[in-house]
């Protein structure tokens, strides 16, 4: 079985039709000249500044990034004993973190020091902190920064 084209030689080939755009205006409408108008003039839709990257939410980070742990020369973000941080629109930020042990030297001011830093922060009203147990810390809740800095990759 063969295949065969069959060829056809023409002199022109017509052109096709063009688009046209017809307004159905009874002369009270205009046509816009730029058709993105309406999207070049909308504002950018910015995070809310207590979620993560907004002002607020990364200025209550960068303050616990400024908090080392005593024993381990390592901040306590990077550490892992930080599990949670909100923010309300209001300001109340709450801090949920945890220690490396509960029988931790600092167990009783290192909350209170968060507190205080947390509180600090441009945009927070109320700072609160939660000390949890559960989950228990471990080495791997760790970043890789902090696990660098102590040898441990």
């Amino acid at each position: 079985m063969s295949d065969r084209f069959e060829i056809e030689e023409v002199e022109a080939v017509q052109s096709p039709p063009k688009a046209r755009v017809v307004l159905d205006t009874d002369g009270d409408a205009e046509r816009k000249r730029d058709y993105l108008a309406g999207f070049l003039a909308q504002k950018p839709q910015v995070d809310s500044p207590g979620e993560p990257g907004g002002a607020v939410y990364d200025a209550i980070i960068d303050a616990l990034k400024d908090i080392y742990d005593p024993e381990i020369p390592v901040n306590i973000y990077d550490l892992g004993l930080i599990y949670g941080v909100e923010v309300t629109e209001d300001g109340h930020a709450v801090v949920t973190m945890t220690l490396t042990t509960p029988n931790c030297p600092v167990a009783e001011s290192m909350p209170m020091e968060v507190e205080m830093r947390v509180g600090a922060v441009p945009g927070v009203g109320v700072a609160e902190v939660n000390l949890v147990w559960d989950p228990a810390w471990d080495p791997q809740k760790m970043s890789d920064e902090a696990k660098l800095e102590l040898g441990m990759l």
